[in-house]
């Protein structure tokens, strides 16, 4: 693909599966194609939860970027932590489970980490919102594993889902819980040099790019 126009908005890209960030570009009015990155995403040894979803946007950014030159590159990941222990995506439905009773009646931080890239420029950051659980029982737990809704979400639970019941309140960007932060990918955008209006992306008329970090 070649660059895109000075004048002109670049495709996007949606460097993740997940239908829920998909579906938030779509709300946004930005139609994303759809390019997941595929790479690791273990947590190497010291590595703090912002660290982790920081480095493994700007990864899935980078490799999905190199398969579209000219295309705008959205990436994130994201990981719910309690207690200071990361909760990713459960491996089957006795470890969802005991995520949810570790969450239960507790409070709880959603971390995410988003990154763009283009034609080599990146940008990223992070942010982070305060969940509060309601305190259930395990047969609760059980009930909503068996749902099926858990098992590919981090903390095993979909705050836009069936798992609305589960929590008691949070605070900061909801978006953020459902897997995409939409303040701060508006920040971002802006930081790449480009301008969201509701109508979709246009650049900014006055400044280029903000550098890459």
């Amino acid at each position: 693909m070649t660059s895109p126009d000075a004048g002109s908005a670049p495709a996007i890209v949606l460097a993740s599966a997940s239908p829920r960030r998909a579906e938030i570009l779509r709300m946004l009015g930005l139609d994303p194609a759809i390019d997941p990155a595929h790479i690791p995403e273990d947590l190497l040894p010291d590595e703090t939860p912002e660290a982790h979803v920081h480095r493994l946007a700007l990864e899935k950014a980078r490799a999905v970027a190199r398969r579209h030159e000219g295309s705008l590159v959205v990436a994130g990941d994201t990981v719910v932590v309690v207690g200071g222990r990361v909760l990713g995506k459960p491996r089957d439905a006795e470890d969802a489970v005991e995520m949810l009773m570790a969450l239960q009646g507790r409070d709880h931080h959603v971390t995410s980490g988003l990154a763009l890239a283009l034609i080599g420029r990146e940008v990223a950051g992070r942010q982070s919102t305060r969940v509060r659980f309601r305190e259930f029982e395990e047969a609760v737990a059980r009930a909503y594993v068996e749902t099926g809704e858990p098992m590919d979400k981090a903390g095993a639970y979909a705050i836009q889902g069936l798992g609305a019941a589960l929590v008691e309140g949070f605070e900061g960007d909801y978006f953020n819980v459902v897997g995409l932060p939409v303040p701060l990918l508006l920040d971002l955008l802006e930081r790449m040099g480009y301008h969201y209006d509701f109508r979709g992306l246009s650049p900014r008329a006055q400044g280029g790019p903000a550098p890459g970090i």
